[in-house]
């Protein structure tokens, strides 16, 4: 749906804070470290084909996610027992250590202390931005909260490239989601992933109330980067609720009854990523897509590797 663009919609250009390549249109690969009960040996060779894999992609970063428990998000049942991943950061130092682009690593700040937090903002290498990610739930016990990282992020290491989660579906039920990015963009956030998309209704609602938010209050947009995820069965699906993703009931509908669920949410990706791309290049804001690959099935992994490459054909990569 590409537009012809006004002035109007051509704000001050913003672009991913990187020290590689700093495109305004960004591709990202996400996933999962290995669970901390893994055998080192089964870790060097996870990580050595992670490397292979992930190598070849036309990325401009990796993500590596840190996994809470997230019990008291509700109380249905977790369709996927709970299983603690090592360290991304650690992860990424010491088995990823070959990976020379830039790598986000995620932080659930509530699992730490504010000791730890410091430490690892100090210590965390060149190429790495970080995304603080805080509880899921206000009953939630935390070590430390979000608005305490944020202030030992600027105490301790400001210039540490620093993103935040955008949920568009909260934008769809509450009508504020736009006013919380501003919020976290005045505290230091430069860019914004967002939580898993299937209504792309909801998305472009948010990026549309962002672009003429930002406008008023004359500031840079900051990219918004929307993560795109394959559903490869029921259980994955119920998974996805779990976590509180908004799967519109369509959707819903064709990955229960495809004959290939997992086939027809890529084409329902790529959908996204069209649509997506061509509303944000007509607001004229910089963005982006994560393309998650956390499953441990070779056919999911073949499929979001496949995707990647699809998503970055759709992208301005010069």
């Amino acid at each position: 749906m590409e537009q012809p663009r006004s002035q109007a919609h051509v704000p001050s250009p913003g672009a991913f804070p990187a020290l590689a390549r700093n495109p305004r249109e960004v591709l990202l690969f996400g996933l999962t470290p290995p669970r901390a009960e893994t055998t080192p040996e089964r870790v060097a060779e996870i990580a050595e084909r992670t490397l292979a894999r992930v190598e070849a992609l036309p990325v401009d970063a990796l993500v590596l996610y840190d996994i809470a428990d997230e019990a008291e998000r509700t109380d249905q049942p977790r369709p996927f027992p709970f299983a603690a991943m090592l360290d991304p950061g650690d992860y990424l130092c010491q088995q990823l250590a070959r990976w020379d682009r830039p790598a986000i690593i995620y932080r659930a700040v509530g699992k730490y202390g504010q000791d730890e937090l410091s430490q690892w903002l100090a210590a965390a290498p060149d190429n790495v931005l970080t995304v603080f990610v805080g509880a899921s739930s206000s009953d939630a016990q935390v070590r430390t909260t979000l608005t305490r990282a944020l202030e030992l992020h600027r105490e301790v290491r400001p210039s540490l490239p620093l993103g935040s989660v955008t949920i568009p579906e909260r934008h769809a039920k509450r009508g504020d989601e736009h006013e919380r990015l501003l919020t976290k963009q005045r505290a230091g956030s430069s860019f914004f992933v967002s939580q898993i998309v299937y209504d792309i209704a909801a998305a472009k609602n948010l990026a549309s109330d962002y672009r003429y938010a930002v406008a008023q209050d004359d500031l840079d947009p900051a990219p918004l980067i929307f993560t795109l995820s394959l559903c490869g069965s029921d259980k994955t699906l119920s998974f996805l609720e779990w976590l509180g993703v908004d799967v519109p009931s369509w959707v819903r509908n064709e990955i229960l009854h495809a004959e290939d669920p997992l086939q027809w949410s890529k084409v329902h990706a790529l959908n996204a990523a069209r649509e997506l791309s061509s509303f944000c290049r007509y607001l004229g804001i910089p963005f982006g897509f994560n393309i998650e690959s956390v499953s441990s099935r070779k056919v999911e992994i073949e499929a979001a590797v496949e995707l990647t490459h699809q998503v970055a054909e759709i992208l301005d990569r010069d």
